[in-house]
């Protein structure tokens, strides 16, 4: 019998198929692992965008308001009211304003239930703690002091990651 009219798979071309499977099938697994973990992280992700933007919202608030002046939209640092460095998620306290020296306890979050409403018996309550926010003032070079930018910073640790967002604007001396 001729060898070439011989039909079927040698256990070579076997071998290199199952490894080419394995690795496809390796990858996805892979891909969804990550995706999952980033599906888990989402509701703490808008968490500190929404904390971002009221934290710059409050900013321009209080120079619309006039309740601070434009020398005190500044770090501490540089003689103004915002604290230097990370600080916990804490409420506002009298002035309105977070990650001032005034700020009282750490913020909550309530969370709805199995029934996914919320102002239910089985919402739960959970205390931000892993959670910082930075604001950062700095007059923008060459604008003779009229001009600032904004950088606000939230992290929280998820899991053995630390998830970042950073929101930055500018404000003028200008309401």
């Amino acid at each position: 019998m001729d060898a070439s009219s011989q039909k079927g798979f040698s256990l070579a071309e076997t071998v290199v198929a199952l490894g080419v499977l394995v690795t496809g099938v390796l990858g996805a697994a892979a891909v969804l692992t990550t995706g999952m973990r980033n599906l888990s992280s989402s509701p703490a992700d808008v968490v500190i965008t929404q904390k971002a933007a009221q934290a710059v919202e409050a900013v321009f608030s209080a120079r619309d308001s006039h309740r601070l002046t434009w020398a005190q939209i500044k770090n501490a640092s540089d003689g103004g009211v915002f604290l230097d460095g990370p600080q916990l998620l804490k409420l506002a306290g009298a002035d309105g304003l977070v990650n001032t020296a005034d700020d009282t306890t750490t913020e909550t979050l309530t969370l709805p239930g199995k029934d996914q409403t919320l102002g239910t018996a089985d919402d739960s309550t959970v205390t931000l703690s892993n959670y910082t926010r930075e604001i950062t003032i700095r007059d923008v070079a060459n604008e003779n002091g009229q001009l600032r930018s904004i950088v606000v910073t939230v992290k929280y640790q998820d899991g053995p990651t630390i998830r970042t967002y950073t929101l930055t604007t500018l404000i003028s001396a200008y309401s």
